[in-house]
């Protein structure tokens, strides 16, 4: 039977069978993967194929033939432009199915493991629970979020996402830029001033907002902290961070406090953390705390334990687990990070935690050239996971148990291959969904060596 060849443009119908890594839905045609942006699994729809590619074809939902039970109408007027939420068409329950199966699935087909993902820790609210908003800046002024695969500046008033206080800093920041003819920057060029706007907010309702900008300040800096101390009774501070490298960085290489001060204290499982601009800090603080609970069982920590936490940022998981242990060991290769953790230490009268400068590798090197040999191994990496020579080097210091905190399935499941490797097996695994509405989630891991 000759198979008609396949046109951009054209819209077949198609049964959607599961999902990508992204969100969309994933179906068939002639024998070729097509990914359909809009899709639910279980349904037959219309897809109209907005790019035919040799492995692959890329499509969007044009008309649902046979919907899901589970297709909701999107809460959001900006969720067809915007490419920070990805589930916004379906019903959470659906979506947490999604992201638990996709990260079992990225294991076994990854990591060649047999790992059944138990449970997936949904949260209680899957609206408005970001604590840090970064807003992308350009002409117009345009003030909100990139379309999805672009870098064209999506306009909004308001994001289901953020905090409420965050729309109003955001709103207060493109009027000011209005009002006194403030230029955005312009990627291509490298000109314009504003880059990006930044606010942070804690659990006491504060805020503390950052403006990014290509330069050492900006025209009417006084008016600019005016505009936002109307707009927001909270606000606790207004920082001017610096950028001038032609970038598509957020952050500054320096900050200069405009009005208040330059840090926001917030509580996470009972202690208190400072958090400057750059601070690393997750974004849930609800779920985070069930996440970091859950790591913490799977250490199994009995009071007496060593615990090595590599890529500890500014010490939570550390800090929350010390009360449990022995001894807690950071390590992070963000200088600021580890004062950060230092003073966290200090501020919560922990005694018994220790933080030093260096990437997971060397630490990992130093710590076993000095003798120690550490019962429990946690790490959080970054998306990109863990490299090689740090797999070796945790697994030759013979951690009785090792905590995987992942952000990325693909490269936890490679990275569990790779210790499975080394003797290392994995228990046990749990989803914890911190980023509801995208395609992120958080996963965490207990490895041991039988």
């Amino acid at each position: 039977m000759v198979q008609m060849k396949v046109k951009e443009g054209s819209c077949p119908s198609l049964l959607v069978e599961g999902y990508s890594s992204d969100g969309a839905g994933v179906a068939r045609l002639n024998g070729q993967v097509v990914f359909v942006t809009g899709g639910i699994r279980g349904e037959t729809c219309k897809v109209r194929l907005d790019k035919v590619g040799r492995s692959a074809i890329w499509g969007h939902m044009e008309e649902v033939e046979c919907p899901s039970d589970q297709r909701l109408e999107s809460d959001c007027p900006y969720y067809q432009q915007c490419g920070g939420c990805r589930f916004r068409h379906m019903t959470y329950a659906e979506e947490l199915e999604a992201k638990r199966s996709r990260v079992e699935e990225s294991i076994r087909r990854i990591g060649g493991l047999s790992v059944p993902v138990s449970e997936i820790l949904g949260a209680e609210c899957p609206q408005r629970y970001r604590n840090k908003a970064q807003f992308p800046v350009s002409k117009g002024p345009k003030v909100g979020f990139y379309r999805a695969r672009t870098h064209q500046v999506i306009d909004v008033d308001d994001c289901l996402l953020q905090s409420e206080s965050a729309a109003r800093l955001r709103t207060a920041a493109r009027d000011w830029m209005k009002d006194c003819h403030i230029s955005a920057y312009d990627e291509k060029s490298g000109t314009g001033l504003v880059r990006h706007v930044y606010v942070r907010t804690n659990r006491n309702g504060e805020s503390l907002f950052c403006l990014l900008v290509n330069g050492k300040g900006v025209p009417h800096e006084a008016e600019l902290v005016e505009y936002l101390r109307k707009a927001e009774s909270g606000l606790v501070g207004v920082v001017l961070g610096v950028n001038e490298k032609k970038n598509n960085v957020i952050l500054g290489d320096a900050y200069r406090t405009l009005w208040g001060q330059d840090f926001l204290m917030d509580t996470l499982c009972g202690l208190s953390f400072r958090l400057s601009v750059p601070s690393f800090y997750q974004i849930n603080p609800d779920q985070t705390e069930i996440l970091y609970r859950k790591a913490a069982e799977f250490a199994q920590l009995s009071g007496g334990e060593t615990v090595l936490d590599l890529y500890c940022g500014i010490g939570t998981i550390g800090l929350t687990m010390a009360g449990q242990a022995g001894t807690v060991i950071g390590a992070e290769v963000v200088p600021q990070a580890i004062e950060d953790a230092k003073e966290n230490a200090k501020r919560n009268g922990i005694l018994n935690a220790r933080f030093f400068c260096g990437d997971a590798g060397e630490a990992a090197r130093k710590l076993a050239a000095e003798g120690v040999r550490p019962d429990v191994i946690c790490v959080d990496p970054p998306r990109k996971g863990l490299a090689p020579d740090v797999v070796e080097t945790v697994a030759s210091m013979a951690p009785k148990r090792i905590v995987y905190v992942s952000c990325d399935p693909a490269t936890l499941a490679r990275d569990l291959g790779r210790f499975a490797a080394l003797g290392y097996e994995t228990e046990k695994a749990v989803a914890v969904d911190l980023f509801p509405r995208t395609a992120h989630i958080e996963t965490v891991c207990a490895l041991s060596k039988p």
